[in-house]
């Protein structure tokens, strides 16, 4: 495959595998990356998720931990990676511990990985069963002074339930107390927050996927279909190409529901005259895409819907070139916030009255543009990366203005997903349709 002149060889997907992982020589960077940046005599650990119950004997779909996936491609259950970069046996410093196998896993579950495909995956030359984990951590950890354990440190992580990462940080301060313990994420956020060209493949794959879905929706809308209804248009796109399905909970929100920022519920009827909400995009092996757009129910937006939706067009072309490398995300919010609050003027929504009498710590724009314009993405959607350093090339952020009018029963987001270049941007959705004619003319096509 080649993109913007880099060429990539991938490895042949596995028959049991339903997207096409990124190439071994991504995981092998990546681990380097952690390797340099270690101490002396140092090991660092990275546990899978569990698979998580739902009731009775029912579970969860498997979620991989994307630390670990970030470092090894492993997209199994019970998986432990183990890097040691200073260990006297060369065939120790990095270790990938998988699943045992067996027949009745292999009737029950299906096939899981074998040493040679989880070496094929990863790149990594010694590969053994979890059953081994115990004895050879315990030599690895004789030789080390410096342990560097994985935790959740995602700002809005709301973290309530005990991960395999947890349990192990317990269960390794109590049988190694006199070690140095430190903590892996900070440099982990480091790494993922600026992309490498072969994770921009992927991301593009999930935004191409999106596109096609959206595509397909364009097609499907009138008035009278259930929210729900083009909910599973998008659903069915995505899987069938691959994907697992959503990248997160999808926003379907017609009329007044698109007010409701976080409104999942999907369940009314669209209505001639209103406009519809989409906040939905595929994940593509573990890669998210984000997009956001606004359709006219009927096919055709009115006088004062064209006005917003222009208006929420201009904020986000401008908002596209503001990002650059050097600025941080809170000072861009700022920057972005002055161009909302000069179209909310125009729309007649603010006006300097209101201006000159807010809050300087509660604009007055907030009241019709209430959240962030940009986060970062890519293994997690609300990807980890910090609003408080500056931005760098290589980084991806989505860029999603928008203006709610409750009062109208109307709101209007419009979101893509950029690569932030050393000069200017790549829009990784320039296919998706968003210009309000082009937008007319595929729904009354």
């Amino acid at each position: 495959m080649c993109r913007a002149g880099i060429f990539f060889t991938f490895a042949k997907t596995d028959d049991h595998m339903r997207y096409q992982p990124a190439p071994a020589s991504l995981y092998k960077k990546n681990r380097k990356k952690i390797e340099n940046k270690l101490p002396s005599k140092a090991i660092a650990v990275f546990h899978s998720n569990d698979i998580l119950p739902t009731n009775a004997d029912g579970t969860m779909r498997f979620r991989q931990n994307n630390d670990l996936l970030y470092l090894c491609g492993v997209d199994q259950e019970e998986t432990v990676l183990v890097i040691c970069p200073d260990f006297p046996d060369p065939n120790l410093r990095e270790i990938l511990f998988i699943k045992p196998t067996s027949e009745h896993i292999a009737v029950w579950e299906g096939p899981k990985l074998t040493k040679a495909e989880a070496t094929s995956l990863s790149g990594i030359r010694t590969v053994k069963w979890t059953t081994d984990f115990e004895q050879i951590f315990h030599t690895l950890m004789a030789l080390s002074k410096h342990v560097f354990l994985n935790t959740n440190d995602h700002l809005r992580a709301d973290v309530t339930v005990e991960t395999r990462d947890a349990r192990f940080i317990k269960s390794c301060k109590e049988r190694h107390p006199l070690h140095e313990y430190h903590r892996v994420s900070p440099m982990m956020h480091a790494f993922r927050s600026v992309k490498e060209p072969e994770e921009i493949v992927q991301l593009q794959k999930a935004c191409d996927l999106t596109e096609q879905a959206f595509r397909r929706v364009l097609a499907f809308v009138k008035p009278g279909v259930r929210e729900y209804e083009i909910e599973a248009e998008f659903v069915h796109a995505f899987v069938k190409s691959g994907s697992r399905g959503f990248a997160y909970e999808p926003i379907i929100a017609s009329g007044k529901n698109a007010c409701v920022l976080h409104y999942i519920e999907n369940n009314e009827v669209c209505q001639d005259g209103d406009l519809v909400l989409f906040d939905v995009g595929a994940e593509y092996g573990n890669y998210n895409a984000d997009m956001s757009r606004t359709l006219p129910v009927s096919g055709r937006f009115s006088k004062r819907q064209r006005q917003v939706y222009d208006a929420v067009l201009r904020v986000q072309r401008e908002a596209m070139n503001l990002l650059r490398p050097g600025i941080t995300i809170q000072a861009y919010h700022k920057e972005v916030g002055l161009i909302v609050q000069s179209e909310l003027v125009s729309l007649g929504l603010l006006d300097q009255t209101d201006i000159r009498n807010q809050d300087p710590e509660n604009p007055a724009y907030k009241t019709y543009f209430m959240h962030g314009t940009s986060h970062h993405l890519g293994l997690d959607v609300h990807d980890v990366g910090t609003m408080y350093e500056p931005l760098q090339a290589g980084m991806v952020l989505t860029v999603e203005p928008g203006i709610y009018i409750p009062q109208e029963g109307m709101g209007i987001r419009l979101e893509n997903n950029i690569v932030i270049g050393d000069n200017g941007y790549t829009d990784l959705m320039e296919n998706i349709p968003i210009d309000p004619e082009e937008i007319e003319t595929l729904m009354n096509a």
